[in-house]
C-alpha cells in the first residue's frame, strides 16, 4: 500500500484548513488513513477475524466505526472497569487480555447475567482465580481465557527474547491450569491468548539500521517457528479438557504469520489503524499515519528555531529515542538534543522554522498509538479538509481506566 496517497504538503494543507476554526494543541484521526489501514489489516489477516486492540484506539466511536467494517469482531479490553463499560456500552464481545485484581468489578460481571456472557477474562494462576472466586457479588458463570507464555527461549532458558507475561509455557502447563480451572464451580475455559509481542511490537526494518535489522529478521524467524510449533501443541491439549472458543494471537506487526497458523482463530490488532511511529519500521506493511496532534508556534527565538507549547508526551516502556513523539508535518523538523520533547514548550529546530509565524500549527505524530488519548479528551475526524465529527476520547468521557 502508498504510504500517502498525497504529498506530505498537502496532507498538512488539508489539516491546517480542516481544523483553522479550532485552537490548538489538538488531536486528529484523518478517516481515510484509519479506514485504509483498516482495509490492508483485513487483507494481511486473510480471511481470520481480527479482534481490535481498544487500548491502542481509546475512542468508542473509532471503535464502533472498525467493529462496522467487514473483518472485523470483538474487542481486546485492557482493565476490567474498561471491559464492563465497554459492555454496558452495547459491545457484546470483550476480551479482557491481562489479570485484574479489581475485586469491585468481579463482583459486578458475576452479578450481571449480560456482562458475564459478553466479557471473557484473562487468568493465568491460581491465585487470581481464588481472589476472582473470592470477590463474586452473583452465581453467573466466568468465561475464562488461558495466556501462554510466547518468548523464545535460547541455550537452555539462559537467553529470552519476549516479554515476561504468563507463567504457563508448556502444553502440560496450560492443560493442568485448565483443569483447574474446569474443575472449580462457577468457571469455564473458553479462549486462549497467545501474544507475541518480539514479533508484533518489534519492527525488523530499521532505518540506517541495517546489521540489527537483519539480527531482528533472524531472531523473528527462530521465534515464529518455535511459537507456531508450540503454539499447536497447546492448543491441542487443551481441546483435550475444554470447548475453545477462540484461540487469540499476534498484534499488528504479525498479523500474516500468526493468521497462518491453523491452530490460531483470530488475530489482534490495534495500533495499525493509527500507525503510530514505532510502526514505521517493518517489512510485510506500510500504513499511513492516520492520527496526529498540533502544537501551536509560541515562540521565535532565532533563525531557524521555533517554539511550540508544550509536547512532551513520551510513550511507556523502556526510556529511549524512539519513546517522545516525532515533529512530522511541516517535514525537516528537529528536536533541540539538550531540550527535548518539553513539558510546557518545545524548541524545534531546522529550515523550516523559518516559514512559521506565531500561532502556525506543528504537527505531530505520537510513538504509540492509543497513549496519544490519554493527552486529549477529544478527537478532530477529518474527511478531505473538513472536519466532519469530533467525538470524545475515553478522557474525554470521564474514564481513564488507570
Amino acid at each position: 500500500m502508498a504510504h500517502h496517497l498525497s504529498s506530505p504538503a498537502a496532507d498538512r494543507a488539508r489539516y491546517d484548513h480542516a481544523t483553522a476554526h479550532l485552537d490548538a494543541p489538538l488531536a486528529i484521526v484523518d478517516l481515510a488513513a484509519f479506514d485504509a489501514n483498516a482495509d490492508d489489516l483485513v487483507r494481511r489477516a486473510a480471511g481470520k477475524p481480527i479482534r481490535v486492540a481498544s487500548k491502542s484506539v481509546r475512542s468508542r466511536a473509532l471503535l464502533e466505526r472498525v467493529l462496522a467494517r467487514e473483518g472485523f469482531a470483538g474487542l481486546m479490553s485492557f482493565t476490567l472497569a474498561e471491559s464492563i463499560w465497554l459492555a454496558r456500552a452495547g459491545f457484546e464481545d470483550v476480551l479482557l487480555a491481562y489479570p485484574s485484581t479489581d475485586r469491585a468489578g468481579f463482583a459486578e460481571l458475576t452479578a450481571d447475567p449480560k456482562l458475564a456472557a459478553g466479557v471473557t477474562v484473562l487468568l493465568d494462576d491460581p491465585a487470581q482465580l481464588d481472589l476472582v472466586e473470592a470477590a463474586r457479588g452473583g452465581r453467573e458463570e466466568v468465561r475464562v481465557c488461558l495466556e501462554m507464555d510466547t518468548a523464545l527461549q535460547l541455550l537452555g532458558g539462559r537467553v529470552r527474547v519476549g516479554a515476561r507475561r504468563s507463567p504457563l509455557r508448556t502444553p502440560q502447563d496450560l492443560r493442568a491450569f485448565a483443569e483447574l480451572v474446569q474443575n472449580r464451580p462457577g468457571f469455564r475455559v473458553v479462549g486462549l491468548m497467545a501474544y507475541e509481542g518480539h514479533i508484533a511490537g518489534v519492527g525488523d526494518r530499521i532505518a540506517g539500521r541495517p546489521l540489527r535489522s537483519r539480527m531482528i529478521q533472524l531472531m523473528q524467524a527462530k521465534a515464529r517457528a518455535e511459537l507456531a510449533e508450540r503454539r499447536s501443541a497447546v492448543v491441542r491439549a487443551l481441546r483435550q479438557v475444554a470447548d475453545l472458543e477462540f484461540v487469540n494471537g499476534g498484534g499488528t506487526g504479525s498479523v500474516e504469520s500468526t493468521a497462518a497458523e491453523a491452530a490460531v482463530t483470530e488475530v489482534a490488532a490495534g495500533s495499525g489503524l493509527l500507525q503510530p511511529r514505532l510502526f514505521d519500521n517493518y517489512r510485510s506493511f506500510q500504513g499511513r499515519p492516520a492520527a496526529l496532534f498540533a502544537q501551536p508556534v509560541v515562540r521565535r527565538p532565532g533563525v531557524g528555531v521555533v517554539t511550540v507549547l508544550g509536547g512532551g508526551y513520551p510513550a511507556s516502556g523502556a526510556a529511549g529515542p524512539d519513546r517522545p513523539p516525532v515533529p512530522y508535518l511541516p517535514r525537516g523538523l528537529r528536536y533541540d538534543p539538550q531540550e527535548g520533547a518539553g513539558e510546557v514548550q518545545t524548541p524545534l529546530l531546522g529550515s523550516p522554522a523559518d516559514d512559521l509565524l506565531i500561532g502556525d500549527r506543528v504537527w505531530f505524530r505520537h510513538a504509540k498509538a492509543g497513549e496519544l488519548c490519554e493527552r486529549f479528551a477529544e478527537l478532530q475526524l477529518i474527511e478531505g479538509d473538513r472536519v466532519v465529527q469530533t467525538v470524545p476520547t475515553y478522557r474525554g468521557e470521564g474514564q481513564t481506566f488507570l
